[in-house]
């Protein structure tokens, strides 16, 4: 039987943020078992930890959302790191990840990690099909910073800002154009809607991925590290960022952003909620 704990990520208190299963030491479970157990938490993400494959790695993880794996996700880092870090490792460590190598630092239930992936932007969708999708009219669509944009630090989104915080309330996301958007521009994560609202240093966001069996996401690290990225090339400046994101669904979740140069810090904090052992393999 095998152990797992789930977490409550980028929140300081239960019953926030975003869940993660977290494995720890999955190495006895069936390679072809692993999509079936993601899908049977049916959080946004699940992690499976194995050891290192060298002497400069902390533990090789692989994420699965409920349909696939995924290299990089940002809540399954912070809250594996924290995991981890609540097992004696770090607090500084190193992730083997499908990106490659990340680290991170880890401490009394807080994380962050550092990304210099390049920023990649994969096409601009059209916005009519990207209001669709979010089920709002095109004029709440903001053109003043950037258009709708696909872009990607491992895991692609199309980031889109919107005209105000009550627009973002109102979303009301309709699949069949979402089914059009990712037959229109295929990606990681199915055409995934990572909408915002910026006041200065604060962004309110919400994050949708209905064709990956992720209706509403409470807490998006990966997305938010790409927003923070993004607006870093925009501004031409670096940026120290405060993420709220899940408000809107009930899991109040906060994400910090930090940019320096070409490289993006994601931080926050993680509390264990759940903790139990699979019955099978028995």
């Amino acid at each position: 039987m095998t152990d797992f704990v789930v977490y409550d990520v980028f929140s300081e208190k239960p019953f926030g943020g975003n869940q993660l299963a977290v494995i720890p030491e999955a190495s006895d479970l069936p390679e072809a078992d692993l999509q079936r157990i993601a899908r049977e938490f049916n959080f946004s993400e699940t992690t499976f930890v194995y050891p290192p494959s060298d002497a400069t790695s902390t533990a090789r993880v692989r994420i699965f959302t409920p349909t696939m794996e995924v290299p990089f996700a940002g809540h399954p880092v912070i809250g594996t790191a924290v995991a981890l870090a609540e097992r004696g490792h770090g607090p500084d460590m190193v992730l083997d990840l499908g990106i490659g190598p990340l680290r991170c630092h880890a401490q009394d239930g807080a994380a962050r990690f550092t990304t210099t992936a390049a920023l990649e932007i994969i096409c601009h969708p059209a916005p009519d099909l990207v209001a669709a999708a979010l089920g709002i009219a095109p004029d709440r669509v903001q053109f003043e910073s950037h258009a709708p944009v696909m872009a990607s630090l491992g895991l692609a989104f199309t980031i889109t800002q919107l005209d105000s915080r009550a627009t973002l309330t109102a979303l009301a996301p309709d699949v069949a154009a979402f089914r059009k958007g990712n037959a229109a521009y295929p990606s990681g994560l199915d055409f995934a809607q990572f909408a915002y609202v910026r006041e200065g240093d604060t962004i309110h966001a919400r994050m949708f991925a209905p064709l990956d069996n992720i209706p509403e996401d409470p807490a998006t690290g990966s997305a938010c590290a790409t927003l923070g990225a993004l607006l870093a090339r925009i501004d031409g400046r670096d940026l120290s960022l405060t993420v709220h994101q899940g408000d809107d669904m009930g899991r109040p979740s906060v994400i910090g952003l930090e940019t320096s140069g070409s490289a993006v810090t994601v931080s926050g904090q993680a509390v264990q909620t759940m903790r139990g052992r699979l019955t099978y393999p028995a």
